[in-house]
């Protein structure tokens, strides 16, 4: 298997490939499973609507990320930042000083969760994003994210924590790619990384998604 690049295939097996700390930081986003029921929105509806709805609902019929994964994970990197660490603190079984805080800017009365906690290996003081991300309304309005992924995250989120955690030339994994908002800002900002995404259909959303950046990218560099 290439160490570089974006696989559809689950990402234990793919792990199992890597050889140890090969990844400086590993950037992830796993399945909480059953943790969590109730209302889901996100963003537009169109072609892929249905599909979103149908993972959604997927996600919590699905067990928790288990213990087999985060061996495999703290295995194969020297650094981790874990979303929704707080739902894998027994499988992680590991302390942390440093968490990151997303907070969505949610506006007053909103059902959703005002923002998500991220777990992660570093011996710093915790800090918070703040991003506006609720339905429709994004922080960025002028260049509004198209969202393909019931759990997507921005790619602004991404170029954060790559700014404050990573170091120029940082290999970066991320296990559960969902919409490649991981892959954008690692693209962006010249990190070699590794991806895996086991839904056919998301991978090949998430595939279009990367190669239509980088050639709208690389166009607008052509230009100056």
């Amino acid at each position: 298997m290439n160490l570089t690049g974006f696989h559809n295939m689950d990402c234990v097996e793919g792990m199992k490939e890597i050889p140890d700390k090969y990844f400086d930081l590993a950037i992830v986003d796993p399945i909480f499973g059953d943790v969590t029921k109730g209302g889901y929105m996100c963003g537009q509806g169109g072609e892929h609507a249905a599909k979103r709805i149908d993972y959604h609902l997927a996600l919590w019929e699905q067990p928790k990320t288990d213990e087999k994964y985060f061996k495999e994970l703290f295995r194969v990197s020297k650094n981790q930042i874990i979303w929704g660490g707080n739902y894998f603190q027994t499988a992680i079984n590991k302390d942390s000083q440093c968490w990151v805080v997303w907070d969505k800017k949610h506006p007053e009365g909103v059902s959703f969760a005002d923002g998500e906690l991220a777990w992660t290996s570093f011996n710093e003081k915790t800090r918070i994003f703040r991003f506006m991300w609720n339905g429709m309304l994004q922080e960025n309005m002028k260049n509004k994210e198209f969202r393909i992924h019931p759990t997507q995250k921005p790619v602004a989120l991404y170029k954060w924590l790559l700014r404050n955690y990573a170091k120029e030339g940082d290999k970066i994994l991320d296990t559960h790619v969902g919409s490649a908002s991981s892959l954008i800002a690692c693209y962006d900002m010249g990190f070699e990384s590794l991806g895996f995404e086991l839904d056919e259909d998301y991978f090949k959303m998430a595939t279009e998604r990367l190669e239509k950046h980088k050639a709208q990218l690389n166009m607008f560099l052509d230009f100056e």
